[in-house]
């Protein structure tokens, strides 16, 4: 194997020694990879991976990824890319098929060999057995000549000038440059079989890109007893329950047919309690609201509300969902957790009042709820959320 390169040569240390990373050691070693990957790049045989994308492209059947060790993660990451983009492929453990998982080869599938040295055992056990099969056999390795060489109907070689470990035995740049091969690919496929975003998203309904281009408003938005809903004539005060306990940090302010006539935020309740004190005794809701909230329908996409939820000139945590005759549907919550903490300052905004805290049944002043800094969080969040307002305010 000879000498290390000299950017390679580490120290030796003790077992008992410590030892701490050093900076110029580890930009060295980045820069060792990136020229090593520039080494494949530099030498990758075009047209030998342009017939393997093309046979890739043209499979009938399904295609199949098998591999030993690193490799083999390698190829079942590429195999899921693949079926990701509506691909038919699967990944085969070549221990396995040889103990009856070969059953599920057939004629028109392709059977795709990731191996660093060519030479794998459990890969040459298997190519007599696939080719009884009859599957087109493809092998993808690094070192040649070896032995899958001369039993597949189609080889690529992946130039690796050496392994960034320093005995040039860990397999991490080799299966850097097969990751990136496979995974290149990979997206030439996608974007041979045309594979629209709406497609792609198709497959991946749970993630972002699902959510924004396959969900609608109606499909991510609450339910109608989860409404935190007033009229514009009740009191601030009486609404407060309704406000707090729904979890969306607003009242709907609504006429009798439901037509939206506002909101109010509980931003909107300390602002409201700065500005009039004790006068917000007296205050309707009707009064205090946003006349001109933001609005959405019910059928545009939830790529949309979520925009229009953050867009300028400031975000907001809820979107009232109303129909073409601006009737209320339901309420759009983006869940991300500030409306708890929001709540949270509600309720410290009205027991802290003058030094005092409002009595539960007459809002009379009475003895401020304290904790000692030993007590523990979860005795103070105990202390923090026990009954403060009175509970027939709560009588929808």
């Amino acid at each position: 194997m000879g000498s290390l390169p000299p950017y390679l040569d580490f120290p030796q240390h003790s077992k008992n020694q410590d030892s701490s990373i050093d900076p110029d050691q580890l930009l060295k070693l980045f820069k060792s990879q990136q020229n090593y990957l520039n080494h494949f790049f530099q030498n990758l045989d075009l047209s030998q991976t342009l017939t393997f994308t093309q046979s890739l492209l043209n499979a009938k059947g399904t295609i199949y990824f098998t591999g030993v060790g690193k490799s083999g993660f390698v190829a079942q990451k590429i195999s899921q890319t693949l079926v990701s983009l509506g691909i038919k492929s699967g990944f085969l453990s070549p221990v396995d098929a040889l103990h009856g998982d070969i059953g599920i080869l057939d004629p028109q599938d392709i059977l795709v060999m990731f191996s660093k040295s060519g030479n794998t055992e459990e890969l040459l056990k298997l190519v007599p057995c696939a080719k009884a099969k009859r599957v087109f056999l493809i092998s993808v390795t690094s070192v040649k000549p070896n032995s899958l060489m001369g039993l597949c109907d189609l080889n690529v070689h992946l130039p690796l000038e050496r392994e960034l470990c320093p005995f040039d035995l860990a397999p991490v740049t080799s299966t850097a440059i097969q990751m990136v091969f496979g995974d290149t690919v990979a997206i030439a496929l996608m974007g041979a079989r045309n594979l629209s975003k709406e497609e792609y998203a198709a497959n991946h309904p749970a993630g972002r890109i699902g959510k924004s281009l396959i969900f609608k408003v109606r499909d991510v938005m609450k339910k109608k007893e989860e409404l935190p809903i007033c009229k514009e004539g009740d009191l601030i005060m009486d609404q407060l329950v309704e406000l707090t306990s729904k979890g969306c940090g607003c009242l709907l302010v609504i006429d009798e047919e439901f037509h939206l006539l506002g909101t109010f935020t509980d931003g909107d309740l300390r602002r409201t309690l700065k500005a009039s004190g004790e006068g917000i005794f007296k205050l309707t809701v009707g009064e205090m609201c946003n006349r001109k909230p933001r609005t959405i329908g019910p059928d545009s996409m939830a790529a949309d509300a979520m925009q229009k939820m953050e867009s300028p000139p400031s975000p907001v945590q809820f979107l009232p969902v109303v129909d073409q005759d601006n009737v209320l549907i339901v309420d759009l919550s983006d869940g991300d957790g500030v409306v708890e903490e929001e709540e949270e300052s509600i309720r410290a905004a009205f027991r802290e009042d003058e030094g005092g805290e409002c009595n539960e049944s007459n809002g009379s002043h009475a003895k401020p709820r304290t904790i000692g800094p030993d007590a523990m969080a979860v005795d103070a969040m105990q202390k923090m959320e026990s009954t403060i307002f009175n509970p027939a305010l709560a009588s929808y």
